[in-house]
């Protein structure tokens, strides 16, 4: 006879819930985020759709809209920057963790909490205080951020008619800013209790402003100018 089968109903009732107990222990949420503690198992064949994008018409279109002679001139995303600022938790430090779990949320990546560099009087800040979380996205995350933001995202705001073409800081990044981080579907709103504002930087490696416009458009960016 089995060792399950020479236990009674309550032993292995018992038995059971241990061991259940432990599996779940194995996906334990961290700091109260929906990111379960480690890696996600991805398929090593899996490609985001706005990589598979970029790779298959961005690409080439530039090169032949600018005339790059090698594929490592073409522009491409380096990073996205994703930063909410909560001065509100140097006072209250449940808000900047709340602050903290939506971000990781929404990137599907650990945020993290950024510090007061010095002390501002006016704001009772003090140097060293949280005042704010941000996350940088890289590889397949980033292009999973984007899919999300322009396909999902943008359209859920308010009054929607597109983003400014002209904030491009000289370098060939765009900077962009939400005044609600509620439109993306990972956030639920009643279970929200603080509506937060939020900056996306967009880093490239495009030498002009012109290129880097070009290469977002290629995403479908809804430019409104």
């Amino acid at each position: 006879m089995s060792e399950a089968g020479s236990k009674n109903p309550q032993e292995a009732e018992r038995a059971n819930a241990k061991a259940a107990k432990k599996t779940g222990a194995k996906r334990e949420i961290n700091a109260g985020t929906q990111v379960a503690v480690g890696e996600r198992q991805r398929d090593p064949n899996y490609t985001p759709r706005f990589k598979k994008r970029y790779n298959d018409v961005i690409r080439p279109e530039l090169m032949k809209k600018f005339g790059y002679t090698n594929l490592l001139q073409v522009p491409r995303i380096n990073k996205i920057v994703l930063n909410i600022g909560a001065g509100e938790g140097s006072q209250d430090t449940k808000k900047i963790q709340a602050a903290l779990n939506d971000l990781t949320a929404i990137a599907g990546q650990k945020a993290v909490i950024t510090r007061a560099k010095k002390a501002i009087s006016t704001f009772k800040i003090t140097a060293g205080r949280p005042v704010g979380v941000k996350v940088t996205l890289r590889r397949d995350q980033m292009y999973e951020f984007m899919d999300r933001l322009i396909t999902m995202a943008l359209p859920r705001v308010r009054d929607f008619r597109g983003v400014k073409g002209s904030s491009f800081d000289g370098e060939g990044n765009y900077a962009m800013g939400l005044k609600e981080h509620i439109v993306f579907v990972e956030i639920d709103y009643d279970k929200t209790e603080t509506v937060w504002g939020m900056d996306i930087i967009i880093n490239t490696t495009a030498k002009t402003d012109g290129e880097a416009k070009e290469l977002l458009k290629g995403f479908q960016f809804p430019f409104v100018n």
